[in-house]
């Protein structure tokens, strides 16, 4: 997945509060923002491992543990890697706040001025 150091990419829940929050916050202090919904996140595996490679944390912490379908289907099972990003591929709603990235590096957002993170390092080329 190629990504611009001058702009921040943002996948996030439309539906949520934080989300769009975090969206509007971006918007207000950088010029370039895309945003996309989870459901438009990206849709291969490779994507989804250089996301969590940028985001230098395991796949399992990027799910709301509070959701239904992760309560029902996924509380107390072990994956592998690979099978965690097959998890995220294919439940996407189950990201519990949105992801930006910048050129080479990924934040999750708990909090709209996560955003910061972000912007307030100088990119490098």
């Amino acid at each position: 997945m190629k990504t611009n150091n001058r702009e921040i990419l943002i996948y996030y829940n439309p539906e949520s509060n934080k989300g769009r929050k975090t969206v509007a916050h971006a918007q207000s202090v950088v010029h370039h923002v895309r945003s996309y919904s989870f459901k438009k996140a990206p849709s291969n595996g490779t994507s989804w491992s250089q996301i969590i490679s940028s985001l230098g944390i395991p796949p399992k912490e990027l799910l709301n543990k509070a959701h239904p379908y992760y309560r029902e289907h996924i509380k107390g099972r072990e994956f592998d890697d690979e099978s965690w990003l097959k998890v995220l591929q294919y439940n996407p709603e189950l990201i519990k706040a949105p992801i930006a990235i910048r050129g080479k590096r990924a934040i999750l957002c708990l909090n709209p001025t996560d955003i910061h993170r972000l912007v307030d390092v100088v990119p490098s080329a």
